[in-house]
């Protein structure tokens, strides 16, 4: 039953009833247009009332129909609101919880609306770089004001029922008791004639044309690449300059032009793929997971400090352990500070402040978190230093503790190998600064237990996290593609490039940030110290001497004011280095290459190719599950640009065939043995499929 149909007295209710969130899916819209015809052929009906069961009125589309027949089948949502709006018997939506998108525009379409306080109230289409299509941008405008409506379209984020009361949006807001306040507002209005439509009504703006300008350069400065934020204003804008159903008719063709754009592909590929994410098959959403009401923090550097600050952010109580007393108030000052600096900007107030750093405490002692229901190790990257910490872990955790490592490359079974109890022990790789980056690539173990995965799951979603699964590999899923970007880069320096034209060309991509200026701020000695461990477990890999080199001359980046840049002091800004540059420069002479001018195509395709090679890679050895996860993995970790959808999604819209021959093309240069085809491009292309191709 996807809305139920029901009669009290002179009042027919349909509740909308499609969980989670009472999406417009097909067999929903129908209920509505068969619930508006049965109470209009109903003598004794005078009002009928549309509501939604559970924690929503309407969150809009049923998701679960995008690209499928079933979403633009009959009766499309603008003959629902067409159906609504033309009944015989006035409609009122009574509203609460959410009432977003299409749920907002089949509420507009109604004759009247009442709400609860707190209702969220948004047409957040843009965000899926789209404009709302069932005349949100023509309706809205009518009822709020021009202004208000713009902001609301264009920025698509949610307004609470009570912020709108004044406006003709809602003719109450309700204070008791929503489904009795409705009945008896219906009964109110039920021989009223003739019923109000939204539609009649003027957008009334003087100047209209000065405050749309005034916007659209605003929009302009701030919508990047994408173009729906523009878009919008041109709908918005019809609804003051055209009649109602040329307005209607212009927001649909712009509609459908922005559902074709790569930008609203890519962003709608991102919206699904993070839900993909949580998903893993051969683990039952309904898996009980473990309760997780403290945690332990191994570590109060930088890492550990801000995995602490996640936990308590989420109001979980956080022990760290630290070794020294000086490292540990060092943290803790420091957490302090991240907190006293969100307050400065206004991000926090001083009663939550106080009320984090409550749930905060520090310890030299292994035995004062054993009773942790989850200890995370942020301790050195060096396996001889996780082998001491998971022996003593596994001494001193209670019975059913979760015993994570937030290790970026090392085997998480041989750690789990150093305890008695593996199918406790998994891997939480938080990115850096981790009380600021949204990626948690969670580490499966070959023995780690189905229940502590389902756990570290849902502990992801609380803390705020997008958590993407990884199977066990060096480096797992990102920091595996990461190397293969980063060889690339090294190997543009030897042949003709310097470090500012790979940066500018890739941030020109659409990247946050180039790999050399990444560098600089991550620490170059990070990447060093995981090459010399390479040299020596993978010999045949080949890298280029250049990162080497700066690294000997102690330029380890930001923190030491000089990396792959020069930096002044208090400026982060890169500034280019002639020093680095005539270091790179001669190690091409020393090594006998001639350098030669590089296009900026070449550098984009060699680095954005050498991730979608090494993720077909892992997508054929199971380390990832889905090509979604790993654009999750660079849209949330690495600053790849969010407008091209990740790595896989970006060759998909290249064509493989296309990326293939590319690489075919750069095996034939220098270190061409850093690009064998993936065998799963090789079959992709050869079938005329993609990596996302259900």
């Amino acid at each position: 039953m996807t809305a139920e149909y029901k009669v009290n007295g002179s009042v027919a209710v349909i509740t909308l009833n499609n969980p989670p969130v009472n999406g417009l899916g097909h067999a929903t819209r129908s209920a509505i247009v068969q619930g508006i015809k049965q109470a209009n052929e109903d003598g004794a009906v005078k009002a009928i009332v549309i509501t939604g069961a559970g924690k929503a009125f309407s969150g809009g589309a049923d998701i679960r129909e995008f690209n499928t027949p079933k979403a633009l089948a009959e009766p499309t949502l603008h003959t629902v609101i067409n159906v609504v709006e033309n009944s015989e018997k006035p409609v009122i939506a009574a509203i609460h919880s959410v009432c977003m998108g299409g749920g907002l525009e089949l509420a507009l379409g109604c004759h009247y609306r009442i709400a609860a306080p707190g209702a969220q109230i948004a047409l957040p289409e843009v965000k899926l770089g789209i404009l709302p299509g069932a005349g949100g941008t023509q309706r809205l405008p009518r009822v709020v004001g021009l202004e208000l409506a713009l902001n609301m379209i264009v920025s698509g984020n949610p307004v609470p029922s009570e912020k709108l009361a004044g406006t003709k949006l809602f003719s109450e807001i309700v204070k008791g008791d929503l489904a009795q306040d409705a009945l008896e507002f219906a009964a109110k209005v039920a021989d009223q004639r003739p019923l109000p439509k939204v539609r009649d009504l003027k957008v009334d703006y003087p100047n209209h044309e000065a405050f749309l300008q005034f916007s659209r350069n605003t929009v302009k400065a701030m919508a990047g690449p994408f173009p729906a934020p523009l878009k919008c204003i041109d709908a918005v804008e019809a609804s003051v300059t055209k009649k109602f159903d040329d307005g209607l008719k212009y927001e649909r063709e712009l509609f459908i032009d922005l559902v074709q754009t790569p930008e609203s592909k890519a962003l709608r590929h991102a919206f699904f793929g993070e839900r993909a994410a949580s998903k893993i098959p051969d683990v039952p959403e309904d898996t009980p997971a473990r309760e997780i009401k403290s945690v332990a923090v191994i570590g109060a550097g930088t890492m550990g400090g801000g995995i602490s600050m996640n936990f308590l952010n989420a109001g979980i109580p956080v022990t760290i352990l630290e070794m020294k007393q000086e490292a540990l108030d060092k943290g803790m000052a420091t957490i302090r500070k991240n907190y006293e600096n969100s307050m400065k900007k206004g991000k926090l107030t001083q009663e939550k402040l106080d009320q984090r750093m409550g749930l905060l405490k520090g310890t030299l002692s292994y035995e004062d978190i054993g009773q942790a229901d989850i200890v995370i190790e942020a301790v050195f990257e060096d396996m001889a230093v996780k082998e001491q910490v998971f022996k003593k872990l596994d001494e001193v955790m209670k019975p059913g503790a979760i015993l994570a490592s937030n290790t970026s490359t090392l085997d998480v079974n041989k750690i789990a190998s150093f305890t008695k109890r593996p199918q406790d022990v998994i891997g939480t790789h938080f990115f850096s600064p981790a009380n600021v980056m949204k990626l948690l690539e969670i580490v499966r173990g070959d023995k780690t237990a189905k229940d502590v995965l389902a756990t570290v799951m849902k502990l992801s979603k609380k803390i705020k996290k997008t958590g993407v699964v990884s199977g066990v590999c060096d480096g797992f899923i990102g920091n595996r593609m990461i190397e293969q970007y980063s060889r690339q880069a090294g190997f543009l320096l030897e042949e003709g490039c310097l470090p500012e034209q790979v940066d500018k060309a890739v941030e020109k991509f659409g990247f946050a940030m180039g790999p050399f200026r990444m560098g600089d701020l991550a620490g170059n000695d990070v990447g060093w110290y995981i090459r010399k461990r390479r040299y020596v477990e993978k010999p045949n890999i080949t890298y280029s001497k250049t990162a080497d080199l700066l690294c000997e001359m102690g330029r380890f980046g930001q923190k030491t004011s000089a990396g792959w840049y020069d930096y002044k002091p208090g400026d982060r800004k890169p500034y280019p280095s002639q020093l680095v540059n005539d270091m790179i420069v001669k190690h091409s002479a020393d090594l006998g290459v001639e350098r030669r001018k590089i296009s900026d195509q070449e550098i984009v395709e060699r680095l954005v190719y050498a991730l979608v090679n090494e993720g077909a890679h892992i997508l054929e050895e199971g380390i990832a599950m889905r090509a979604s996860d790993i654009d999750m993995v660079y849209l949330t970790g690495y600053g790849f640009p969010l407008f091209r959808g990740g790595p896989m999604f970006y060759a998909d819209t290249v064509g493989l065939p296309n990326v293939l021959m590319a690489i075919e093309k750069y095996a034939k240069g220098r270190h061409g043995d850093a690009w064998k085809p993936a065998p799963l491009l090789a079959k992709l292309a050869a079938e005329g499929k993609g990596f996302n191709d259900k």
